[in-house]
């Protein structure tokens, strides 16, 4: 495990915040506005879907597109803007979301509802990649990447830890095409109470078979980059025209078995795809990133692996889900994963 430093500070209104950095972080805070925190969310059951809906009706209040002189992941410097980050310096900071859809200590569901309720126990974070205001995970240095990748190891470990969290995701929306409402380069890490469906899927069909073990001998047509390890490939199976998934070669259930190597390859491919999508069309590519790592229990059978949704299908058309997506759940897709990766692979 590489040497970096970490140090945890209270924000004025409670949150959590933990700096990360390969060098001693010795600045002081600086002050805040005391604001009010006190978010509400709660779960109804989807009788017909089977599956809990989430209601934050504080999110509509979310900070949605600043000036960058506004940007509250930013930062904060003496005399300007207060920001999320009450220090001057940092490499990677995680705090708890401001808007978030699951907390810690969750209020009673309302009462008298035609359908079952529950808590909305969890916890939402923002991990924010790195100070500079533009960039992506492929303009970040591999040392950078690196501290990244150590730093999603890590919350991985502190969530599970949470008593009722049964499955962690950290995922990225990147690009106004997928509805981002802050351009600073980051992320978020949902805490969930139950494992939602799609991991609930994915898990049954790991505990049937070795699903990606044995697709990987037939993916050749489909690769578009690897590193020792992990293979990035465009699955023949794709619902959307650019999608690309990141796997280890060797079942893991998270990245929390890697080793430092695996780490360190783990990190600099996933810069790598970046930075493909990126040079496909010379500008800054929206996609959806999500990891997908082994709900509580699932351990012994479930193989970790990274998933891409980009909403691009060319240059300037975007993949817009309707009604066979969104009505029945069935995909139909524009190009073909072939042709696809080929692009990819091209790109650099």
């Amino acid at each position: 495990m590489p040497a970096f430093y970490k140090r945890h500070h209270r924000k004025a209104d409670g949150r959590e915040l933990i700096l990360y950095s390969l060098s001693p972080l010795t600045a002081e805070a600086l002050p805040e506005p005391l604001e009010a925190f006190g978010p509400a969310p709660h779960l109804r059951y989807h009788p017909l879907r089977r599956e809990w809906v989430v209601y934050a009706a504080h999110r509509q209040e979310r900070t949605f597109l600043p000036p960058k002189e506004h940007c509250p992941l930013c930062p904060s410097r003496e005399g300007s803007f207060p920001t999320e980050i009450p220090f001057p310096e940092f490499q990677v900071a995680v705090f708890e979301n401001r808007f978030p859809s699951l907390v810690p200590g969750p209020p009673p569901p309302p009462e008298g509802l035609p359908v079952a309720v529950g808590e909305a126990l969890g916890r939402c974070e923002v991990v924010v990649y790195t100070m500079a205001h533009t960039g992506s995970l492929a303009s970040l240095s591999q040392e950078e990447q690196l501290l990244l990748a150590w730093v999603w190891r890590e919350r991985y470990q502190a969530l599970y830890a949470m008593e009722g969290v049964r499955f962690v995701m950290p995922f990225e929306n990147r690009g106004e095409a997928v509805g981002v409402t802050l351009h600073h380069p980051h992320g978020q890490i949902y805490a969930y109470p139950f494992v939602p469906p799609v991991l609930e899927r994915e898990s049954q069909a790991f505990r049937e078979g070795a699903v990606l073990l044995d697709l990987f001998p037939h993916l050749d047509p489909y690769a578009v980059d690897q590193e020792e390890g992990f293979l990035a490939f465009v699955p023949p199976f794709a619902r959307y025209p650019f999608e690309v998934w990141v796997a280890p070669k060797e079942r893991h259930p998270g990245p929390w078995t890697f080793s430092e190597g695996e780490m360190a390859a783990f990190a600099r491919l996933l810069g790598r795809v970046v930075a493909r999508y990126d040079a496909l069309y010379g500008e800054p590519f929206p996609y959806v990133m999500v990891f997908h790592a082994a709900p509580l229990g699932e351990e012994g059978t479930f193989h970790f692996h990274v998933e891409f949704y980009p909403p691009r299908r060319t240059r300037d058309k975007l993949k817009f889900l309707a009604g066979t997506e969104l009505g029945a759940g069935t995909f139909v897709v524009d190009a073909l994963p072939e042709e696809t990766a080929r692009l990819l692979r091209e790109a650099l």
